[in-house]
C-alpha cells in the first residue's frame, strides 16, 4: 500500500479532509505560512534584482520537523492549501522548506472540501503554477517597501508604531474624504406637499404626492413657494384622470461574491468583515453533521466570480423543484458580466449541498455560524428560482393645472422571494385604491406641507467601504476585511453604530501621506497597480519588472520627506498648565488617542493630563471655554470646558458669530458659517 502524504493549511481543513481519504493518506497542517520576509530588515534587495529573501518564520521550526519527517516516508505528496494565490504561495514555499524538489509532489486544488472534489483533484493533480505565485510575491514585496520605507516617517512626524500600507493607506483617504465631504456639506431647504383625499362615501382618506403641475415636475424650494401653492389650490376640485394596471418584475439575486457576501453579513447580521470571513472560513473547512460526518458546507470564501458550476446549478434547481415546485425554478442562468478580475475563475460562494438547508444542519451548528450559512443558502437559491411578480396600480389626479399621484403594488407570485426577501422590497398593497374607478368622487381633506433639508452623503461602514473598495478596483477579495481591521487597530479610524469616524490621529496619518506620497493614496494609481498585478497572474507581465519601475520612485518620495521633514519636526508645546506636582509648564504630547499633557521633567515627574485645546469661541449655554474634545473611541467633536455642568456639544465647529436670523449658534462648514438651528438654514461666507 502506497503511502500519501496531503499539506494542507488548518487542522480543521485537516480533520475534515483526513475523514475523505482512505488509510493510505495521511493528512497534515502547516497552520498557514512557513516562509516570510524577515521582520528586522526590508528582505528585498534593489541591488540583486528585488530578489526576496525569505526565511523560516519564528516558531514554525517544530512544525517544520515535523512535515520533514511525514515526508520521508511518503510515496507521493500532495500540497492542498487554498486555491488562490496566497495557497499557491504557501504550497510554492512549502517545496522549498522541505525540500521537496527531488520527491513526487502535485498540487492539488479543490473549490468545495467534498469527498467528492477532493477525490476529483487528486485524479487532476498539476504542477505549482508560477504566474500564481509570482503574483503573490509582488503584492508581498510591494506592501513590504511600501510599509518598511513610509512607516519610519510617520514615526518621525508623529509617533512611533504607526504603519502606512498600499491599500490602506487609499482606504483611509477614501473615508477622509467622505468626512471632509460631509463636514463642508450645506444642507438645501425643499418642500413636498401630501394630501388626504375622501374618496366617495368611504372612511377611511386616501393620501396622495404632489407631482407639479401640466408641463411637468415642479420642485418647491422654501416656505413662500409652497404658501403660495396651497393659496392657488384653494377650491380646486381633485380628480382622477388616469388608472393604469401593470405588471413588474424584480430579478432573483446573483450569489454572493466575497464582497456581496461581507456588505449583506454587515447589513442583516450585523457582522463585521472580520467575523464574517472568520465564520465563513469555519464553514468552508469543514463542520460535522449528523449521518454525513464532516463536510465543507460552503465552497471558497474569496472570490469575484458569481459564476456557478454546471452540476450545482443542476442539483440545485432540481432541489428547488422538488421542495417549491416547477415554477418556482429560474428560466435561464443569472449572470453578470465578467469583472476581468482574476479570481473570477473561481465559482460563487455557495452552499456545496442544496439540500443540506439550513432546517437541516441548525442543531450542528453555533448561532452565528447558522445565522451565516442560512444567509449564504438562501442567497443562492434565491439566485436559482423564478423572478417575483408584481401587480402594480398607478393613478393620476388633477386639480386644476396642477397634479397629484398615488402607486401602490400587489405580490402577485413571489418566487425567490421565497427564501430571500429585502427588508425593503415588502409589498405596499392599498385595497382602497384598487376600488378607484374614473367616476370616484375625491373630497378634500387636508393638505400636508413638509419642510425637508438635503442630507450629506453618509458616513462609510465597513459594508459600504468594502462596497466602494471594490467598485474602484482597491484590493482583492482577500484584502478588504485585513485592510479595515488594520485601520482600526492602528486607531486611524474608530467605529460607532456602525459608521467609521476618522480619529485625530487618522487625520494627521493622512495629511502626511498625502502631502509626502500623493501616489500611494493616489485611487486610480492603485487601481491600476491591481490590474498590473492581476496581469503578473496571467503570465502577461513580469513581477520584478513592476517593482522595478515602482521603487527608485517611492525611494525619492521618502528621500524628498526626509528631508522636508526633518525642517518641521514637531517639538514638544509648551503649555500654559502648570504641573500640580512640581511645577513646571506641562508640554503638549502626542500619544495613541491624541495630545495630552504632560511633565516635562519625566522621568523624575510622570505626571499626566488630558489636553484640551481651546478653540476661541465661548459656549453659548454659559460662556465658557469651547474646547476640542474626542469621544472615547477617538471621534473628535467640540464641548463645553465646564463639563458636566454643561452638556453643550457639537460635531462641527461653533462659530463666535450668532446666527443674524434667528440667534443660534454658528458652525463651520468648510467656507461658510452655517445657522445650527435646521429649522433657520442660514448660511454666509466665512471671513478669512
Amino acid at each position: 500500500m502506497s503511502n500519501n502524504l496531503v499539506i494542507v493549511e488548518s487542522p480543521a481543513k485537516a480533520k475534515t479532509i483526513q475523514k475523505f481519504l482512505g488509510k493510505s493518506y495521511k493528512v497534515i497542517a502547516s497552520n498557514g505560512h512557513v516562509r516570510d520576509l524577515p521582520k528586522s530588515t526590508l528582505g528585498v534587495s534593489p541591488e540583486n534584482g528585488y530578489e526576496p529573501k525569505y526565511i523560516t518564520i519564528r516558531g514554525k521550526g517544530e512544525i517544520l520537523a515535523q512535515l520533514r519527517k511525514e515526508v520521508k516516508k511518503a510515496d507521493k505528496i500532495y500540497l492542498a492549501t487554498d486555491p488562490d494565490r496566497e495557497g499557491e504561495a504557501i504550497s510554492w514555499h512549502l517545496t522549498h522548506a522541505l525540500k521537496l524538489e527531488d520527491k513526487n509532489y502535485h498540487r492539488i486544488t479543490f473549490n468545495e472540501i467534498t469527498k467528492d472534489a477532493v477525490k476529483r483533484s487528486i485524479k487532476n493533480c498539476r504542477d505549482i503554477d508560477m504566474d500564481l505565485v509570482d503574483a503573490q510575491q509582488a503584492r508581498r514585496v510591494l506592501d513590504r517597501v511600501v510599509g518598511y520605507k513610509i512607516s519610519p516617517i510617520l514615526w518621525s512626524k508623529i509617533k512611533r508604531g504607526l504603519s502606512a500600507g498600499r491599500v490602506q493607506s487609499v482606504a483611509l483617504r477614501i473615508i477622509n474624504d467622505r468626512e471632509t465631504e460631509i463636514n463642508e456639506f450645506i444642507p438645501t431647504e425643499y418642500w413636498s406637499l401630501d394630501a388626504d383625499l375622501q374618496v366617495d362615501q368611504g372612511k377611511k382618506p386616501i393620501e396622495v404626492h404632489f407631482l407639479g403641475d401640466s408641463n411637468g415636475k415642479m420642485e418647491i424650494h422654501n416656505r413662500e413657494e409652497m404658501d403660495q401653492l396651497i393659496k392657488n389650490l384653494e377650491g380646486l376640485p381633485f380628480e382622477i384622470l388616469s388608472i393604469k394596471h401593470g405588471e413588474r418584475k424584480k430579478k432573483s439575486p446573483l450569489p454572493f461574491t466575497t464582497s456581496t457576501l461581507q456588505q449583506e453579513a454587515a447589513h442583516k447580521l450585523n457582522m463585521s468583515t472580520q467575523k464574517t470571513m472568520r465564520l465563513a472560513q469555519e464553514l468552508y473547512e469543514g463542520v460535522t453533521i449528523k449521518g454525513r460526518g464532516t463536510v465543507g458546507l460552503i465552497t471558497y470564501l474569496r472570490t469575484d466570480s458569481t459564476r456557478i458550476s454546471e452540476e450545482a446549478d443542476a442539483n440545485c434547481r432540481k432541489y428547488i423543484g422538488e421542495a417549491y415546485g416547477e415554477e418556482y425554478i429560474g428560466q435561464g442562468s443569472t449572470k453578470k458580466a465578467s469583472t476581468g478580475k482574476i479570481q473570477d475563475a473561481h465559482e460563487a460562494i455557495r452552499p456545496t449541498d442544496s439540500s443540506l438547508s439550513p432546517a437541516v444542519v441548525k442543531s450542528q451548528l453555533s448561532r452565528d455560524l447558522f445565522r451565516l450559512y442560512q444567509l449564504i443558502w438562501s442567497r443562492f437559491l434565491a439566485s436559482r428560482m423564478a423572478e417575483a411578480e408584481y401587480e402594480t396600480l398607478s393613478i393620476k389626479i388633477g386639480a386644476g393645472d396642477y397634479r397629484f399621484s398615488v402607486a401602490t403594488s400587489h405580490l402577485k407570485f413571489a418566487g425567490f422571494m421565497t427564501v430571500y426577501q429585502d427588508e425593503a422590497e415588502k409589498s405596499k398593497n392599498n385595497a382602497a385604491l384598487n376600488k378607484l374607478t374614473t367616476e370616484s368622487k375625491l373630497t378634500l381633506q387636508e393638505l400636508k406641507p413638509a419642510q425637508h433639508f438635503t442630507q450629506p452623503a453618509p458616513h462609510y461602514t465597513e459594508a459600504s467601504l468594502v462596497k466602494t473598495l471594490e467598485e474602484l478596483g482597491i484590493g482583492r477579495p482577500s484584502t478588504y476585511a485585513p485592510t479595515i481591521t488594520v485601520l482600526l487597530a492602528r486607531h486611524y479610524v474608530v467605529k460607532e453604530n456602525k459608521n467609521l469616524y476618522m480619529t485625530e490621529l487618522g487625520e494627521a496619518v493622512n495629511e502626511m501621506m498625502t502631502e509626502a506620497f500623493p501616489s500611494i493614496v493616489n485611487v486610480n494609481f492603485t487601481a491600476s497597480m491591481e490590474s498590473l498585478l492581476d496581469g503578473v497572474e496571467l503570465g502577461k507581465v513580469k513581477w520584478k519588472t513592476i517593482v522595478e519601475n515602482f521603487y527608485p520612485d517611492l525611494i525619492d518620495a521618502v528621500e524628498k520627506a526626509e528631508a522636508e521633514l526633518e525642517k518641521v519636526k514637531i517639538a514638544d508645546e509648551v503649555s500654559d498648565e502648570i504641573c500640580e506636582e512640581c511645577g513646571r509648564n506641562m508640554v503638549i504630547k502626542y500619544g495613541p488617542h491624541g495630545k495630552f499633557l504632560a511633565c516635562p521633567g519625566f522621568p523624575e515627574c510622570r505626571n499626566t493630563k488630558p489636553h484640551y485645546e481651546k478653540i476661541g469661541v465661548p459656549c453659548p449655554n454659559c460662556g465658557k471655554d469651547i474646547v476640542f474634545k474626542k469621544t472615547k473611541k477617538g471621534r473628535k467633536f467640540y464641548g463645553c470646558i465646564n463639563n458636566p455642568e454643561c452638556d453643550f456639544m457639537s460635531w462641527q465647529k461653533p462659530s463666535a458669530t450668532p446666527c443674524p436670523e434667528c440667534g443660534s449658534y454658528m458652525v463651520e462648514k468648510g467656507k461658510k458659517l452655517v445657522c445650527s438651528n435646521p429649522e433657520c438654514g442660514y448660511v454666509t461666507q466665512k471671513n478669512e
